[in-house]
């Protein structure tokens, strides 16, 4: 098999687009070509999926350990032709701003993959073999597969290039791409358009392969990339005890879960039922648990607050005693009501007595590693677990009642403690506006399990 790690010298250099074209041009060619994301997107590989025809899966230096991302990467690449690991942000940006824990960099030492390097080249010239030789010499563990320069006014442009990178021999120049703001997704407030909600059909990956090879020699690309050897995976161990049936909100308005996260439960004797809140009106029959992932409630909430019929049926099993685990916007919609922007208020589960504001600017950013004060679904008090969080709604009127609303979160993030990132408890309710990764603490996903197994038997008993 062949890989490697595409990166940006920056967030928007066009890495996103590169990589969609490169899994398309991939898969265009007969190549199984599987997709990963470092950091903790989740928009991304949605697109991913849509153009390797498989699940993307999140690699993460800050939230996983580098045998957890090992791991990922050998199980899900196994069989493959072919694996793009695209980066995050710019090349050697990660957690730390003098270190390289959680960025792409470290990642590609972590694998053994050779980086090629996405540059916005817009009027640029001897400029990009300046930029070039700085990357290239900046951190001497690194490989390189070459460098790609994006958003060219031409082939005349491409070719001032081609002559300034022959300077740096250490950095092959491998081609120019045209500038196509045609081919480029739309964006709103938490990033790019998901996959959900209409990314690349297939004409269109076919025209970003089109693009894509009008500018870069794929067959040089290929033939220069080393041969990577995957160790198998380790053989899992059994469930521990009967399986239960565990509901998984997934439609448009919830869409953000890490592959790893529902294979772990899958793992541990989960069968992951998927329903919608958008379209179904009562829950699928048997179930003995719920995860509620983060998603955009506040683009869906009309139509999540007309279907009352299915919210008052969570909020009802939530109170008799149901696990159900709820993240960012799956938190919202367990709350009262969301008022979006224009200051309308759309009433929600009430399962939660919080009222959800959303806010023209960016609330909250950045990881986040939680150790829990008490037990809950999650585990026990003082287990641990690393994630991230990134919204644009705040929490806003009236406060959880102390008598029956548990904070269970202690949380610190780069700038040391969190007080506004709480875990709230209810009952077996927990709720949180942290995308936890359960790769980061094994035993996140036997625990949410095995409270399902404990609730079955206490209510049917």
């Amino acid at each position: 098999m062949k890989a490697l790690l595409l990166a940006g010298t920056h967030s928007g250099a066009g890495k996103t687009t590169l990589c969609l074209a490169l899994l398309s041009a991939f898969r265009r060619r007969g190549l199984a070509v599987q997709a990963f994301k470092v950091g903790p997107d989740f928009i991304d590989p949605g697109h991913h999926a849509l153009a390797s025809g498989r699940p993307s899966h999140n690699l993460d230096g800050w939230m996983l350990s580098r045998q957890e991302n090992l791991a990922i990467f050998a199980r899900h690449a196994q069989g493959c032709d072919v694996a793009v690991v695209e980066g995050v942000m710019g090349l050697y940006d990660g957690f730390d701003p003098v270190a390289e824990e959680g960025s792409s960099a470290q990642m590609a030492k972590w694998l053994g993959l050779p980086v090629l390097l996405c540059v916005d080249a817009r009027a640029m010239a001897r400029s990009l073999a300046a930029l070039a030789q700085g990357f290239a010499r900046f951190d001497p563990g690194l490989t390189w597969a070459g460098l790609v320069a994006n958003n060219l006014g031409g082939v005349g442009h491409a070719a001032l290039l081609k002559q300034a990178m022959s300077t740096v021999p250490e950095l092959p120049f491998l081609g120019g791409l045209p500038r196509r703001p045609d081919l480029a997704l739309p964006e709103r407030h938490l990033g790019l358009v998901t996959a959900e909600d209409g990314g690349f059909d297939q004409p269109r990956l076919l025209a970003l392969a089109d693009w894509l090879e009008t500018g870069l020699d794929l067959d040089a690309l290929l033939a220069a990339l080393p041969e990577i050897g995957l160790a198998p995976p380790a053989p899992q161990p059994p469930p521990a005890g009967p399986p239960v049936r565990l509901g998984v909100a997934r439609d448009q308005a919830f869409c953000f879960y890490y592959p790893e996260n529902l294979r772990r439960l899958e793992a541990a004797g989960a069968e992951l039922v998927y329903f919608s809140p958008l379209a179904e009106r009562q829950l699928p029959a048997g179930l003995h648990g719920l995860y509620l992932g983060g998603g955009y409630p506040e683009l869906h909430a009309p139509a999540l607050s007309a279907n009352q019929g299915l919210s008052r049926q969570i909020a009802q099993l939530g109170r008799q005693g149901l696990p159900i685990y709820a993240e960012c916007g799956g938190m919202m919609y367990l709350g009262r009501e969301v008022v979006d922007q224009e200051s309308r208020r759309w009433l929600m589960a009430g399962l939660l007595p919080q009222r959800f504001a959303m806010l023209p600017r960016l609330r909250s950013l950045g990881y986040r590693e939680i150790t829990l004060t008490r037990p809950t679904p999650l585990g026990p008090a003082g287990a641990q677990a690393r994630g991230h969080e990134f919204h644009y709604s705040e929490i806003s009127g009236q406060e959880p009642d102390p008598a029956t609303d548990q904070d269970v979160y202690q949380a610190t993030g780069r700038r040391g403690p969190e007080p506004d990132c709480r875990g709230y408890l209810r009952g077996n309710v927990l709720a949180s506006y942290v995308h936890l990764h359960f790769g980061s603490n094994p035993a996140l996903a036997p625990a949410l399990v095995e409270c399902c197994r404990t609730n079955a038997t206490r209510i049917t008993s």
